[in-house]
């Protein structure tokens, strides 16, 4: 057999039932120049079973680990590879006949590119298409890399990977974005608009243990940013505060089971070692209270004008007086943190921050994606504004912002901006995007308090008064 031109590697942790759909579809290419190592993880159905059936191909390899997890298995497909250009296939997923010839085909004629990826069709447990999924041509129609590829059916040039040292494997989860962030640094990344494999969604997916991914994606962004992060010093923490104009007089003040809303905002900032500044602005100095029972040199206090505070008031203002106090020169970002939104975590603060220095932009936001058809009035009755379909594109997504945490570059407020002219977003999990803003939801977050301080009935709670999380208006204007 003559030395391969491309690895495929197919990891399988108890997907036996699909196993054999994948390798035929390796079977199947309509190219000859490649290698398939199979690698189970030390799964507990048949996968062993399939795998013996291939077992005298001499262009396959079979492997067996110990349930080392995937990225593990990733650096073993690595190490074993001997094709120069190598790509991953999970075991439940499949190929179509031609995603290597064309793939491999965009690698040999771009040779700056370092990573081509396709569009793909979801499918269900029955090899059934619900959906296609197609991403906007890169520096064609979008211009930015906040999205990045599936971490499967990627092909990936095996010199890269090794120059930038393979899959990390402390956090077992969103590799493909660790290997996506890795390699925008140095590289050229490129996709193809022709839908050339196909994704399986089913309950065993890690793609629905969203707490991990959260996790998993909320390190590889700070980790990515912190040699940079000093060139954007410094990082002030905003947390406004005002007197009157919500539904309680000093809301800052409310008290949530053993501490109050204020307490909780400065809590989380406190905790994180990437802000310079943490400023509380008020229009009252009784805030300075709360704040004295903090023992943290960071935190300070900046005096809000009370006609800043109105509802339909202007963030800016009271943005602008605090940059100019501790960021003369406009270098740094600021974060806004919002304490109506108790639940939200230091770590996705944090990734307000990575997500805005990562992809070079003037602003990043914590969003919700709204799924299901949603309408607006016209003359002639609702018109949809996002109108239902199998294909679906990242140009497509309708968002809101989740009342999270907001970063922004500080020059913005030189033109009067808040945002900038590029935001970028990022998906918040859905325990953290309650807002306060009635005596209702306070009731509601003490309940989501009573197991060891964790909302623990997020989805019954969710929408008891009859309206979303959100606060019906932008949390930027909501102090």
């Amino acid at each position: 057999m003559n030395k391969p031109i491309i690895t495929v590697y197919i990891a399988s942790h108890n997907y036996g039932k699909f196993l054999e759909n994948a390798v035929e579809s390796v079977l199947k290419q309509t190219v000859d120049n490649w290698e398939l190592l199979i690698i189970n993880d030390n799964s507990q159905d048949d996968t062993d079973e399939v795998m013996k059936l291939y077992a005298t191909d001499p262009r396959i390899r079979l492997f067996k680990t110990t349930g080392v997890g995937l990225p593990a298995v990733c650096n073993l497909a690595l190490k074993e590879a001997k094709g120069k250009y190598i790509i991953r296939l999970d075991g439940d997923d499949f190929f179509d006949e031609n995603i290597l010839l064309v793939l491999s085909n965009y690698l040999n004629r771009h040779l700056h590119c370092a990573m081509v990826f396709s569009d793909y069709y979801l499918i269900d447990e029955y090899d059934r298409v619900f959906a296609h999924e197609r991403r906007e041509s890169l520096n064609g129609h979008n211009f930015l890399l906040d999205n990045p590829a599936n971490g499967a059916c990627s092909l990936i040039r095996k010199t890269v990977l090794e120059e930038i040292g393979g899959y990390r494997e402390d956090l077992r989860a969103q590799d493909g974005y660790d290997i996506w962030n890795k390699i925008i640094k140095k590289y050229k990344v490129a996709n193809i608009n022709l839908p050339l494999f196909y994704y399986r969604r089913h309950d065993n997916n890690l793609t629905n243990n969203e707490d991990h991914i959260f996790r998993a994606r909320q390190q590889i962004k700070i980790d990515a940013v912190k040699d940079r992060i000093d060139s954007f010093s410094p990082v002030i923490a905003l947390i406004p505060c005002r007197r009157r104009y919500d539904f309680l007089p000093d809301l800052w003040n409310c008290r949530i089971k053993n501490a109050s809303l204020l307490e909780r905002c400065i809590e989380k900032c406190a905790n994180s070692e990437l802000f310079d500044y943490i400023v509380v602005a008020a229009d009252t100095e009784k805030v300075k209270a709360v704040m004295a029972t903090f023992d943290d040199p960071r935190l300070v206090f900046f005096k809000r004008r009370t006609e800043d505070t109105v509802r339909s008031a202007s963030l800016i203002p009271t943005l602008e007086g605090v940059i100019n106090n501790f960021d003369q020169n406009h270098n740094g970002i600021s974060v806004i943190s919002y304490l109506q939104a108790p639940f939200v975590k230091t770590k996705t603060l944090e990734e307000a921050i990575g997500t805005l220095i990562l992809n070079n932009v003037t602003s990043s936001m914590g969003v919700e994606e709204l799924k299901g058809s949603l309408f607006k009035r016209s003359a002639h009755g609702l018109q949809p504004i996002n109108p239902s379909s199998s294909l679906s594109t990242d140009f497509n997504c309708i968002y809101r912002e989740a009342n999270t945490s907001l970063a922004l570059l500080n020059k913005n407020v030189r033109t009067g901006s808040l945002l900038g002219s590029q935001i970028v977003h990022f998906a918040v999990n859905k325990n953290e995007y309650f807002f306060i803003n009635s005596q209702q939801k306070i009731k509601i977050a003490e309940i989501l308090l009573e197991e060891n301080g964790k909302p623990t009935l997020w989805g019954h709670y969710r929408s008891t008064d009859g309206f979303s999380s959100s606060s019906g208006q932008s949390a930027t204007a909501a102090q």
